[in-house]
């Protein structure tokens, strides 16, 4: 005899779901970040089932075995057609798939030597299958930027000097006891002993807002380039022949709200800078800092990492190389953010040919090369590139001249390091 289905009782069952959910997974119905998801968004946890009827006949297990996996196939069904609805696919999930029948190039191998100016060690690298890597993709050497001092960096230097014509090895500033009578003396002793040990360079400073904190073993919080005590570092830097590279600030869309007009969302949510810190400095401020730092120390060579944080508006980094003949910049990790706009990036490099080096920043696999060979040297249109980038924006080549690719790729680079 048949039985009517309860869905009162159904919705009671559910609530106690939801509270034993709530133990152990948090609040139902809030994502990631703390938004609440769509009243769209299909959640198990929430789903009532419509009202139906159910017959209840004396159980055989051959028919249900039959049923089970059939009723298994139509859940997988219902939930794959809910999650692929358009109001339900979130933005991180969005990954597009180009359909014109347009040229895609596959470029292994730079057109020209390559000196990588910014990369980093890791724990697992390997020094020998790194060369391998190089010498697919035409890497004639790697700068790798330590920002250490002290024992850090001799066990680094000692990692590598099996190829002393493949690597650099670049150091940092040592910030302990800054502020103490002297620490200026102190500091400039073991950039000395740095550079006698075999450091070449000093990098990757880095400055957010909050100071140079991109330093090991002591982060120099509070302390900006410009400051001061660091004249007789940046001094000795210039009698030493060691160029600093020097990240200030973030991209503009770090500094936007993460909200739905921000344009680059996914990248600057991940890299949202919180500026009601107090005393924190924000784009403009850092730039004025590198600034200052260039014209005290004219004869001292600074690199300003990532186009100077400055792809939203890259003529703010031409009038900086304008003011400062000491100056240049690399290109590493925004090959995302200049790559959707290849007419301006590319009538920027054409100006500025000279003052530009090419970097990663972005690790040491081979499709990581090949990425950004595909954008500096194809006339590519309309591609995607999402497991090395964090925007939804689709991608262009720049289609840069020989000229200019080789200037960028290693006679400028070579240049610095030549230190003449």
């Amino acid at each position: 005899m048949g039985t009517r289905f309860d869905p009162e009782r159904v919705h009671e069952n559910q609530k106690e779901k939801e509270k034993e959910g709530e133990k152990s997974f948090g609040r139902p119905g809030f994502v990631e970040g703390g938004k609440k998801e769509s009243a769209e968004r299909f959640n198990p946890v929430n789903f009532i089932l419509p009202p139906v009827s159910i017959d209840f006949h004396p159980i055989n297990p051959t028919s249900m075995n039959a049923r089970i996996p059939l009723l298994f196939v139509c859940l997988f069904l219902f939930l794959s057609s809910r999650a692929q609805h358009p109001d339900s696919i979130l933005l991180k999930n969005y990954r597009p798939v180009s359909i014109y029948k347009i040229p895609q190039s596959n470029i292994k191998k730079a057109a020209y030597p390559v000196i990588d100016m910014h990369s980093h060690d890791h724990k697992e690298t390997d020094a020998a299958e790194w060369v391998k890597t190089m010498d697919s993709a035409g890497i004639q050497k790697s700068v790798i930027l330590t920002y250490t001092t002290g024992k850090a960096l001799d066990s680094l230097i000692d990692k590598y000097k099996a190829y002393p014509d493949r690597f650099e090895i670049w150091c940092g500033f040592d910030y302990t006891g800054f502020g103490q009578p002297g620490w200026s003396d102190r500091a400039v002793k073991e950039l000395v002993r740095c550079h006698q040990k075999g450091a070449k360079g000093v990098g990757e400073l880095g400055d957010k807002g909050e100071g140079e904190l991109y330093s090991d073993p002591v982060p120099g919080k509070g302390i900006h380039i410009d400051n001061p005590a660091l004249q007789p570092l940046l001094r000795k830097c210039a009698e030493l022949n060691m160029p600093i590279s020097i990240h200030v600030a973030e991209d503009q869309w770090m500094y936007e709200n993460p909200d739905s007009t921000n344009d680059g969302l996914l990248n600057a949510a991940k890299w949202h800078v919180n500026m009601n810190v107090p005393g924190k400095l924000g784009h403009d401020e850092l730039l004025a800092t590198l600034e200052r730092a260039a014209t005290n120390n004219p004869k001292t060579t600074f690199i300003a990492c990532h186009f100077a944080n400055c792809c939203s508006d890259l003529n703010k980094l031409g009038a900086m190389f304008d003011r400062h003949p000491n100056l240049y910049a690399d290109i590493a990790a925004r090959f995302g953010e200049v790559a959707p706009i290849p007419r301006t990036t590319a009538a920027f490099i054409a100006k500025y040919q000279d003052r530009l080096v090419y970097g990663t920043d972005m690790g040491l696999d081979s499709d990581t090369y090949q990425i950004t060979f595909r954008i500096l040297e194809s006339a590519d249109e309309h591609f995607y590139a999402f497991d090395h980038f964090g925007y939804h924006w689709a991608l262009h080549g720049l289609n840069l001249p020989k000229k200019q690719l080789q200037k960028l790729y290693h006679d400028n680079a070579a240049k610095i390091l030549n230190r003449k």
